[in-house]
């Protein structure tokens, strides 16, 4: 065997790593017939069958795993190598982080900032979406590092780290004026949450069961950012991270109550090869204690 064809090795390592030909298909921009066609040469040219269907999912064979263990080597490699190359030969390090909807936008901007050099070096690019989506662009080297509410999907993959930087509070606030005692006073106005797929979401109906709260919910929100923009307009109580009332554009919204059993966590996520980034080592070492605990300056009033 004196040649393989490496476009074909990294179709297979796609389609592998989503778990199917149209997933891989659409990120290589190519059509799944295309794909197919490829991982079939070089099936041909391995003499054997890379994968099986096992009801409408495709998984590898054992010679499809031995193939997969070489390859993921080679092209997580490969990205590596170029990251370094691009470090030495830029003026400008790109800095491309991704931020989950659910997170406080306050706070993952000064977590962010805090670690950016004021040479301005480094370019940052943000995006936002869900959390799944972000890990998807992560695993596709398409980001350097994610910051989000949630850790546990990484654990699922072990070319991903990740590290809690920290949680903070999570208080209700209202534009307008309660009568009665917190948490009863939340069943006076209508209620913006995080959706049921967030982490705060799921803590915060739990804790409505457990203190037998019958509150009306107005809207649930992936977004964060969206919530608010809600909240400040009067259509009801929203949640945010209890230090929002030192934010300049909460000085007409009230906090009305807080339960410590509701926390938002910050989990920043990236892949081994990205612990050479002189952002993300700056991150790794940063000690957000404060920041958290409502006591950076930037955020005093």
């Amino acid at each position: 065997m004196s040649h393989l064809n490496y476009n074909h090795l990294y179709y297979f390592w796609m389609v592998k790593r989503h778990g199917s030909v149209t997933l891989a298909a659409e990120a290589l921009c190519l059509t799944p017939q295309t794909v197919t066609g490829q991982i079939r040469a070089l099936e041909g040219r391995l003499n054997g069958e890379l994968f099986k269907r096992v009801g409408r999912r495709l998984e590898a064979t054992e010679l499809g795993e031995l193939v997969f263990r070489y390859t993921d080597k080679m092209f997580n490699l490969s990205y590596e190598m170029l990251d370094i190359l691009n470090y030495q030969r830029e003026q400008h390090i790109l800095f491309e982080v991704g931020i989950a909807d659910a997170l406080s936008k306050a706070l993952a901007s000064r977590i962010i900032l805090s670690v950016m050099p004021d040479d301005n070096s480094i370019h940052l690019a943000c995006f936002e979406a869900t959390h799944d989506s972000l890990m998807n662009r992560l695993r596709d080297h398409k980001l350097d590092m994610i910051l989000s509410d949630c850790a546990g999907e990484s654990l699922k993959y072990p070319e991903i780290l990740s590290k809690k930087l920290g949680q903070c509070n999570i208080g209700f606030f209202s534009s307008k004026p309660v009568t009665r005692p917190f948490p009863a006073c939340l069943e006076e106005q209508p209620l913006l949450v995080p959706s049921r797929k967030t982490s705060v979401g799921q803590q915060l109906h739990r804790w409505f069961d457990d203190n037998g709260l019958n509150v009306k919910i107005l809207g649930e929100f992936d977004d964060s950012a969206m919530m608010k923009s809600f909240g400040l307009f009067h259509q009801g109580i929203f949640v945010a991270p209890t230090i929002y009332q030192k934010d300049p554009e909460a000085s007409h919204i009230q906090l009305i109550g807080q339960s410590d059993q509701i926390q938002q966590e910050f989990h920043v996520m990236f892949a081994e090869r990205m612990i050479k980034h002189p952002a993300l080592k700056r991150l790794l070492k940063t000690d957000f204690t404060e920041l958290f605990a409502g006591l950076d300056v930037r955020v005093q009033v």
